[in-house]
Formats: structure tokens, C-alpha cells, sequence
């Protein structure tokens, strides 16, 4: 099963599961127990750390959900944050955090890297926990649409649409590719 947020960020490939990571915990929740599919992709948008480039294609199978009082030691949690489908021990994965808030301090968030999180974007986290959960594999395919500093929205809203068509030309061709396999 493909997937993806929804309101502003649709495919016509994909099933919309909401925005952030509560309707996206819900919503796929609900999708799994009536109907557990057999694997999950989650298709979306991207801000970048900085080691990716605007228009890149990232793939992923490990997410965090680490809040930017984090980076300070400003806060804590008890909660395992860092999840991976990833059974494949050679192959590094690009870090994906999510949280609910779209971050815009470029500073703050260099301390990402850091720690080897590369990408954000606000429902994988989501989606990997709930594939946890559920026993399924899963993935994601993400675009990056910006930077995370002050323009974080404007350039989001600037390069959004773009973004959609280069996910679209992938994942189509990634399906063939599979396909013909």
C-alpha cells in the first residue's frame, strides 16, 4: 500500500493518511486492522538539514520524532525516538525526524546532522511506529522542498508542486522497475 499526508499533498497513486503524526496515527491505524496490507510506502515532502539538496530524492527506513528543545538538552524523553525497518545492517539510512512543528532555525538544526539526521518530515515517524506495530514492512519516499531555516515555508509552497511531479516520475518508475522483476 502506498500512502500519503493529504490535504495539500496527494497522489493519485496513494492513500491519504492525514497530516502530522497524530491523524497519521490514527488513520493508518485504522487502515491496518480492517485491512492490513502487506507493505507500507510512505510518499511525502521534505526539509532538509542541509546535506540534501532541494528537488533530491531521498529513501528511507529509519525515522526519529526528536523536538528541537532536544538539541540543547532542554528536554528528554523516556520513549525510544529513533525506529527502523531497515534489516539490511550495511545499508546507512538517511535519519527522517518528525515532529508536528516545521523547523526554521538553521543553526538549531545543523546539530541534526550531528546526530545523523539528515531530513524532516512531520508523519514517518508515525508511519514506521504503526508498521512496528503491525508487523509490516515499510519505507519512505520523500522530495526536498526546502531548506529548515527562516524560508522554510515560503520555499516549500514555492517548490511544493514540483516536488510532487518528481515523486510521481519516481515512484511510478520504481514500480515498474519491480514489476518487470
Amino acid at each position: 500500500m502506498i500512502i500519503c499526508a493529504g490535504n495539500n499533498e496527494t497522489f493519485d497513486f496513494a492513500q491519504p493518511t492525514g497530516v502530522g503524526l497524530i491523524e497519521t496515527a490514527m488513520n493508518l491505524t485504522r487502515l491496518c486492522l480492517f485491512d492490513k496490507p502487506e507493505f507500507l510506502l510512505f510518499v511525502g515532502s521534505a526539509g532538509s538539514y542541509g546535506s540534501s539538496q532541494i528537488f533530491d530524492i531521498v529513501e528511507s527506513k529509519t525515522a526519529s520524532n526528536i523536538e528541537l528543545g532536544f538539541l540543547n538538552n532542554d528536554a528528554y524523553t523516556p520513549l525510544d525516538n529513533v525506529i527502523s525497518t531497515n534489516i539490511d545492517s550495511q545499508k546507512k539510512d538517511v535519519i527522517v525526524n518528525s515532529s508536528n512543528y516545521v523547523s526554521t532555525n538553521e543553526e538549531l538544526t545543523k546539530k541534526f546532522l550531528k546526530l545523523g539526521v539528515g531530513i524532516e518530515n512531520m508523519e514517518f515517524f508515525a508511519v514506521l511506529k504503526i508498521a512496528q506495530e503491525f508487523d509490516i514492512p515499510a519505507g519512505g519516499v520523500f522530495c526536498i522542498t526546502n531548506y529548515t531555516n527562516k524560508d522554510a515555508h515560503d520555499d516549500f509552497m514555492k517548490n511544493h508542486e514540483k516536488a510532487k511531479e518528481l515523486l510521481t516520475l519516481h515512484v511510478k518508475k520504481r514500480i515498474k522497475e519491480l514489476t518487470a522483476k
